[in-house]
């Protein structure tokens, strides 16, 4: 079976790719072997932007198509910068700038709760779709540390841990994510 990842995050896809290595008889294809158009992500929900990249570029390739919408909600931001995550200090800002801002709107503030959270649709060139969600709770550190990862991994410390994210590297990342807990709930619905 073929089934496209849904994103041109270059920085996903090595993700999505490890997490999903041992799936048996499964060909995983990105945008590089089959392209398809940007989709704009202006849903108000995580699942509503995973849904429609799925349905979007299935419909346009005629593949199954695996997408998602993640992002980080804190809890003392009332869920910011959530389904904004990555446009959290402007449109094309840099994880840097979008890590500033929201170290600037904790300063001060002793309850530091987050969590990522991640929604995963597989959608079927027949319609039929397969959802799922996960999440990684944790806290936002005081300032950035370590050197692995992207977005907000430097400034998350996911519970159980001392580490960010990006101190912690891919490895150990890739085996307690949000996105790993999603893919792994919607791969058990499709074996």
């Amino acid at each position: 079976m073929k089934i496209l990842l849904g994103t041109k995050n270059d920085k996903k896809i090595p993700e999505f790719l490890d997490i999903l290595a041992g799936l048996p008889a499964v060909q995983w294809l990105t945008y590089q072997d089959c392209p398809f158009r940007d989709v704009e992500e202006d849903g108000r929900s995580f699942e509503e932007n995973a849904l429609k990249k799925a349905r979007q570029i299935s419909q346009e390739t005629g593949l199954a198509t695996l997408a998602e919408d993640s992002g980080l909600e804190v809890r003392a931001l009332q869920g910011a910068p959530g389904v904004r995550s990555a446009r959290f200090a402007g449109e094309k800002a840099t994880d840097s700038q979008n890590i500033q801002k929201l170290l600037q709107g904790l300063k001060g503030v002793a309850d530091r709760r987050a969590r990522f959270v991640c929604v995963a649709v597989l959608r079927f060139p027949d319609g039929r779709e397969l959802i799922s969600r996960g999440m990684l709770e944790g806290k936002i550190a005081e300032e950035p540390r370590g050197q692995a990862g992207f977005g907000y991994d430097p400034v998350f410390i996911p519970e159980g841990y001392d580490k960010t994210l990006a101190e912690l590297g891919p490895e150990v990342k890739n085996h307690i994510s949000h996105r790993r807990r999603a893919l792994e709930k919607l791969m058990q619905d499709l074996l």
